[in-house]
């Protein structure tokens, strides 16, 4: 009945909104049922560590990118309370490299950093930069390391072959507003990787990997894979048969008819990436401070040129007395 004496365009207004509604619940539901995995880096440290950086000093994505490659920053020696300064993470690399990607195919690195600042320390707000500050930040997405660590910071993955530099604008504390923030010289800690890890976080390696063989004997039969990869066949001493299977992207070092060792390479090491870190140490200077110094440095300068002209007139007065 209802349809019946219904407007036809409200009618049909009303099944649209019906239609759109079915539709978001189905996509919720299909969102629980099967929901995206994530992953990127460094979301898995955020979730494995309360804290990147582990009592000995060492960050902890070395956990991961097992390679050891050098990285540098560029931070001010000093700044003022409740300014924002730039703090730039260099991971250098030749842009020529390329990397080996899950599924085997070669692919450009990428890069990524964490940065972990004094307490108090955080990243600026948008309003407060500058246009030269957001156009260096351009598609760049920098985060805290969770909700109670804002003075941590981390950015990546990245496409590597246009962020091999990365500027962090960062504010300082006013020790003013906050009684636990004081003026003194404080250390900076940085880590920078560059292409992927050799192990996920669930201990499996990745293909980004030199693989061996786990017992000695003679590779019977090497099969190529469909999906890539190969299939190696290899007779123990003892006469057993057992398969070593070897992920798409890597290149053999061995062939049929081998004598393999245990532990042996298998294959080229595919590795061009890794992690390293660095520390530097920034001042929270008092303004104060630097006016008081520039009072003392003013002073002295003046007392000193007193000096030399009242040194002047004595000298006169002594040769007018001798001339005298």
């Amino acid at each position: 009945m209802i349809k019946k004496y219904m407007n036809p365009n409200h009618l049909h207004k009303l099944r649209r909104i019906q239609a759109f509604i079915i539709i978001c619940l189905g996509l919720i539901s299909l969102n629980f049922i099967n929901p995206i995995e994530v992953k990127s880096f460094p979301i898995y440290a955020q979730q494995g560590y309360e804290d990147p950086r582990e009592a000995t000093g060492r960050i902890v994505c070395a956990n991961c990118h097992l390679a050891q490659k050098n990285v540098e920053i560029e931070a001010p020696q000093s700044v003022l309370p409740n300014s924002v300064f730039e703090a730039t993470i260099k991971i250098p690399y030749d842009n020529n490299n390329k990397q080996i990607l899950g599924n085997g195919t070669k692919g450009t690195l990428n890069t990524g950093a964490v940065l972990i600042l004094p307490e108090g320390f955080k990243l600026a707000p948008k309003s407060l930069l500058s246009t030269e500050l957001k156009e260096k930040n351009k598609n760049i997405y920098i985060q805290p390391y969770n909700t109670s660590k804002e003075n941590i910071l981390v950015v990546g993955p990245i496409p590597g072959d246009k962020n091999q530099e990365i500027t962090f604008p960062i504010l300082s504390p006013d020790p003013s507003k906050d009684k636990n923030i004081h003026f003194l010289k404080y250390p900076i800690y940085v880590g920078g990787n560059r292409g992927r890890g050799q192990i996920y976080p669930t201990g499996d390696k990745s293909n980004n990997n030199i693989f061996t063989c786990s017992n000695s004997g003679k590779i019977i039969k090497i099969s190529t894979l469909d999906k890539g990869g190969y299939n190696i066949d290899i007779e123990k001493l003892n006469g057993e048969m057992y398969t070593e299977t070897i992920p798409a992207g890597l290149n053999l070092n061995v062939s049929e008819g081998n004598n393999i060792l245990v532990n042996q390479n298998l294959t080229n090491d595919p590795n061009i990436g890794g992690f390293g870190q660095n520390e530097t140490e920034i001042v929270l200077q008092s303004p104060a401070r630097i006016k008081g110094m520039i009072a003392f440095f003013f002073v002295v300068t003046l007392t000193q040129i007193l000096f030399v002209i009242k040194k002047k007139q004595w000298e006169k007065v002594q040769a007018a007395e001798i001339n005298f």
